[in-house]
């Protein structure tokens, strides 16, 4: 979710197309009898950010009287929320779109909408290029979804709304009772970003950075756990710039996650994802202070060069960085450090690319995201003219993945004979017979028979998998 941002441009400012008039266009779209319980289907790409926003699409319609179905032909609303990072994410935005044409020529009441990054990118040129979407909407204009979806059944047209609301504008949506209950459940604190990196297209598909109230943020995460959720999941583009721009209400990052670990009921929190720019040693502290606060951190480094960095527009240098990961051991010997590295960002010598590798073997990740650098059209770093070629990008990908599978193996080797206590999350995936969960280091655990998902249980690691650990229960 961490998930990188651009430099600004021009936001699209188009107006919502006119009523649709035109029989082919517009007639048969829109006639049926009404349904008095109507069925949404949602199909989700990209992040924890848009997956977020994909729950809290549901819950929005919920309190409309639409029902989750996991069938789209089905279905009276299909909406795709798409991913722009990284060029296979939207091209798998296209293909989706092609697919619903079906699901519309079966039904052609059905509405399709197409959200996300995606969507706020391309705006009303996605519109006129799928003649059979209803909606193309923007993160910025998800609250208004309801009243979107009955302008469209009621006056008959087909929106464009990919206009970027301004700081005091933009609208958190509270979470609904209607809303399913989950033990593990995300919750906005800010959205946007305004760090501007060259390689990355976030400002331009998320928008400025908006910080939430505290007291909005605490009242959420109460309302969730009177509800039954054991664990809550902070989510930002750049999570610990929290109320980095003074805004009413707004409290430093390190105070916020004071207030929502003392909510009863909360046994856990995390956040993702923190820049290192913003990373102060209140925040680092809290790891230390607060038992709710989970021993684990992905702080996303992207090169081990200061040159690359720099030209990332990153903010910080390669020693900056590692002080913040070696404070941040000494606050939790025992704590998981992830991170997301990007190779062969144009101008990358290999003498940057062995900085990269030098870092990792400092600070030893236990597991890493890692990219071959993806063109972004509209991005500064495409007008970069020294490109390093893509067979070159690949194979440098492959040597940093190997370092860092080396890495994963000893750190999970090191925590046989260890004693955790894990979170379930549901039936293993490999093994319906166990049970899986995390442990408060964010490293999965499989365990033997089946326990409710958010069921805490104590085990004795036992076993190092490639990627997992297994453990048996001790108490």
């Amino acid at each position: 979710m961490s998930r990188l941002p651009i430099i600004p441009t021009s936001s699209p400012s188009e107006e919502s197309l006119p009523n649709l008039t035109d029989p082919v266009l517009a007639g048969a779209n829109y006639v049926g009898p009404e349904r008095q319980s109507r069925r949404i289907y949602i199909e989700t790409f990209g992040c924890q950010m848009n997956q977020h926003d994909s729950d809290r699409i549901i819950g929005l319609m919920a309190a409309e009287g639409y029902a989750k179905t996991e069938q789209p032909d089905d279905a009276d609303l299909i909406v795709v929320n798409s991913c722009s990072v990284r060029d296979k994410a939207e091209q798998k935005l296209r293909t989706a779109a092609g697919q619903m044409k079906k699901f519309k020529k079966k039904r052609p009441d059905t509405i399709i909408a197409l959200g996300g990054c995606v969507a706020q990118q391309e705006g009303r040129n996605l519109l006129e290029k799928v003649q059979h979407v209803d909606l193309v909407f923007g993160p910025d204009h998800l609250f208004r979804l309801p009243d979107l979806i009955t302008k469209i059944r009621n006056d008959r047209v087909r929106l464009n709304e990919t206009v970027f609301l301004g700081r005091s504008e933009y609208v958190f949506p509270d979470i609904k009772e209607e809303a399913p209950t989950q033990h593990s459940a995300f919750v906005n604190v800010m959205k946007g970003c305004d760090k501007y990196c060259s390689f990355c297209i976030v400002p331009m598909t998320r928008g400025p950075e908006v910080s939430r109230p505290a007291v909005d943020i605490v009242r959420e995460v109460r309302m969730l756990a009177e509800k039954g959720t054991k664990e809550v999941v902070l989510l930002g583009q750049t999570v610990n710039s929290y109320g980095r721009i003074k805004q009413q209400g707004q409290i430093p990052f390190d105070q916020l996650l004071t207030q929502v670990a003392a909510v009863d009921g909360i046994k856990r929190v995390r956040f993702t994802s923190p820049h290192p720019a913003e990373f102060s040693q209140a925040q680092i502290q809290a790891f230390a202070d607060l038992e709710e606060l989970c021993p684990h951190m992905h702080l996303p480094v992207q090169s081990g060069s200061s040159r690359v960095l720099k030209m990332m527009r990153r903010g910080y240098t390669r020693e900056t960085f590692i002080d913040i990961c070696h404070r941040f051991k000494q606050a939790v010997p025992d704590a998981g450090l992830t991170t997301d590295i990007i190779v062969g960002f144009p101008g990358e010598t290999e003498a940057d690319f062995e900085e990269t590798l030098s870092l990792m073997e400092e600070v030893r990740f236990h597991s890493a995201f890692s990219f071959a650098y993806s063109e972004r059209k509209g991005t500064k770093a495409v007008d970069i003219e020294e490109s390093v070629p893509p067979d070159e990008r690949l194979r440098r990908l492959h040597v940093l993945q190997a370092l860092q599978e080396k890495h994963s193996q000893e750190w999970l080797a090191k925590m046989v004979d260890k004693e955790e206590t894990i979170m379930v999350e549901g039936p293993s995936k490999s093994d319906p017979t166990r049970s899986s969960g995390r442990a408060g280091n964010n490293r999965m655990v499989h365990v033997d028979g089946l326990y409710p998902p958010g069921t805490f249980v104590n085990v004795k690691i036992v076993e190092a998998f490639k990627h997992s650990l297994f453990g048996v229960v001790i108490d």
